[in-house]
């Protein structure tokens, strides 16, 4: 008898027509056909695993709609409206709800939103702009220019005290059609795009609320805007005060559907609050951390995404009122004692760069020397003795006589109550005291130092921020035509070349050749030393690993981190390669 295989291929199984196929399967005995079916059920798994594999070289992952994220903000929303947003927690609603005329990518560039293009002449002076035919707001409504030219003149009109006002100052509206406008400038003004991104009110809703009636209007709490996620309803607390908004995509956004669907903004009293719910699970994402706060979180399923913020923090001399600081032996050796990286390790717990400049760095490079406490200190005395100063018997206080003038190491250092900012200053008073300085410490509440110390200019030396922002302007806060309130030269920096260059830089559309200007005004502040820079925090935010495609890049608040949110996702689909269009 022969072996079974043997029978079944000695068959005549291999018959022009199915049904002859068929009739040989019955001649087969049943071990005979349980050889064949097991055979042919071994080349059907081995044929859909070819076919899967050839398949699956063709198939590409895409981005699909749906899904959701729970963020966790901290403070409560007061005005979500582009003209009046002053908290983070305003802001960030505001990046989500509105759109303006162009946005900022990751990259720092702007790309059209409302607007399908624009343009720039060549003089720098009339930007020309052409809205998208289907741009929408929330309540569709066409958006046009009559609701651009109307939300600018509401942030120029003094009386509403916007705090974008001072981006427009001087700029004049030209309403070409019903999609085309012109902003016409007094002078080139290359940052001038990034006023663009001012979100765009609807006039119809907006246009019989007086300028009184304009801060209490419910639309600052309820908005209709245009931007990537519209309303879906509010959770108030038991005083009236928002502290959920749940958001949906809006289906009609200038760039395209949002991936994700939903959106829930959870807003929290206190940092306490917000780390634990964050740690508990209660939400997936979190912004507004301290960098305190942060070095506390353990929750391991989250990642830490974290970019270098365009802030500059510093100590600014006055010399008009401290004339000690006109000595710039003194500037240099207080530079050079201050111990940058304990200041970043101790007080940013990492989160942040050493500087040594007013340029903040675009990514997580130290700009300055790891030169120890020992050798720094000895450095900065070599820097006073060589030029006359020496430590008083009695005080132990360095001193210098001159024919003019006798001059003592001692000042007040004036900061702000934030905590952060507080022990930074008693870590700066530390190392210029090993020095053989004298300084007291002069605390303020924010409010009370913006109105009463930096705007009648009252400080020896003034530790403080500056947001300089992704167009590196740095007019505002160097140019001597700003020394005086409302001017941002706290420093009260006097140089015409640096004048000179400042100008230029902040006149000409070419970013290569604006950042080498900058560059030139880096070296001719250093050679003057009118500020000893210290570091630029950290941005840090949390993100659950399902989100996908989220780019950072550089920020300039906290709210830009959703400059892509519509670009987002959690879902995935699979097609061929051939049907992608991404």
């Amino acid at each position: 008898m022969k072996f079974p295989i043997q029978n079944l291929l000695s068959k005549r199984v291999f018959g022009s027509k199915e049904d002859r196929l068929a009739e040989t399967v019955k001649t087969f005995s049943p071990t005979e056909k349980l050889i064949f079916w097991v055979f042919m059920g071994i080349l059907f798994i081995a044929l859909i695993g070819l076919l899967a594999q050839v398949n699956k070289k063709f198939l590409v992952e895409v981005p699909d709609y749906g899904g959701s994220l729970k963020e966790g903000i901290l403070g409560s929303p007061r005005f979500v409206n582009p003209l009046l947003a002053i908290s983070d927690a305003d802001k960030d609603l505001v990046s989500l709800l509105y759109s303006g005329l162009v946005k900022v990518t990751s990259d720092g560039s702007f790309v059209p939103d409302l607007a399908e293009s624009f343009s720039i002449s060549e003089d720098g002076l009339v930007y020309t702009f052409i809205l998208r035919e289907n741009a929408r707001f929330h309540d569709g409504t066409q958006v046009t220019t009559d609701d651009v030219e109307f939300t600018v003149a509401r942030a120029q009109d003094a009386g509403l005290k916007s705090p974008k006002r001072a981006n427009w100052d001087g700029v004049t509206l030209e309403k070409i059609s019903e999609r085309e406008i012109n902003f016409v400038l007094k002078q080139a003004y290359a940052p001038f795009l990034e006023n663009l991104t001012l979100g765009i009110l609807p006039k119809h809703l907006w246009k019989n609320l007086t300028i009184d009636e304009f801060a209490f209007s419910e639309y600052n709490i309820e908005p209709v805007g245009s931007g990537p996620y519209e309303i879906y309803s509010i959770e108030k607390s038991s005083s009236g005060v928002p502290n959920k908004y749940l958001l949906k995509a809006f289906d009609h956004y200038a760039l395209g559907e949002p991936f994700i669907t939903e959106i829930s903004l959870n807003f929290y009293g206190s940092e306490l609050d917000l780390v634990s719910s964050l740690e508990d699970g209660d939400i997936e994402s979190a912004s507004g951390i301290s960098a305190k706060g942060a070095a506390t979180i353990e929750r391991t399923n989250l990642l830490t995404r974290e970019t270098v913020l365009p802030r500059v923090f510093g100590i600014f001399f006055n010399q008009n009122q401290a004339h000690l600081f006109t000595n710039k032996e003194v500037r240099e050796a207080l530079n050079v004692a201050l111990d940058k990286e304990r200041i970043v390790n101790e007080v940013l717990f990492g989160y942040g760069v050493v500087i040594d400049g007013p340029i903040p760095p675009l990514e997580k490079t130290s700009q300055a020397n790891s030169t120890s406490t020992k050798n720094r200190l000895a450095d900065a005395m070599e820097i006073l003795a060589d030029a006359g100063w020496e430590a008083n018997e009695e005080t132990g206080v360095l001193e210098k006589k001159t024919k003019q003038e006798n001059f003592s190491l001692s000042f007040s250092i004036t900061t702000s109550d934030v905590p952060e900012l507080k022990r930074v200053a008693e870590l700066i008073q530390a190392d210029w005291q090993a020095l053989g300085a004298d300084i007291d410490l002069e605390i303020f509440e924010t409010g009370d130092l913006n109105q009463n110390v930096i705007r009648p200019r009252k400080y020896d030396a003034l530790f403080f921020g500056e947001i300089v922002g992704r167009d590196l302007d740095l007019y505002p806060f160097w140019h001597s035509s700003q020394r005086n309130d409302p001017g941002l030269n706290i420093a009260l920096y006097v140089n015409s070349t640096a004048d000179d260059i400042l100008e230029e830089a902040r006149a000409t559309q070419d970013m290569e050749k604006r950042v080498a200007e900058y560059k030139k005004f880096e070296e001719v502040l250093k050679k003057d030393i009118p500020a000893v820079f210290v570091y630029s925090p950290s941005f840090i935010y949390y993100v659950p690993e399902k989100i996908r495609n989220l780019k950072l890049g550089q920020l300039t608040i906290p709210g830009e981190r959703f400059s892509n949110i519509h670009e987002w996702y959690t879902e995935t689909d699979h097609i061929w390669k051939i049907f992608n269009k991404q």
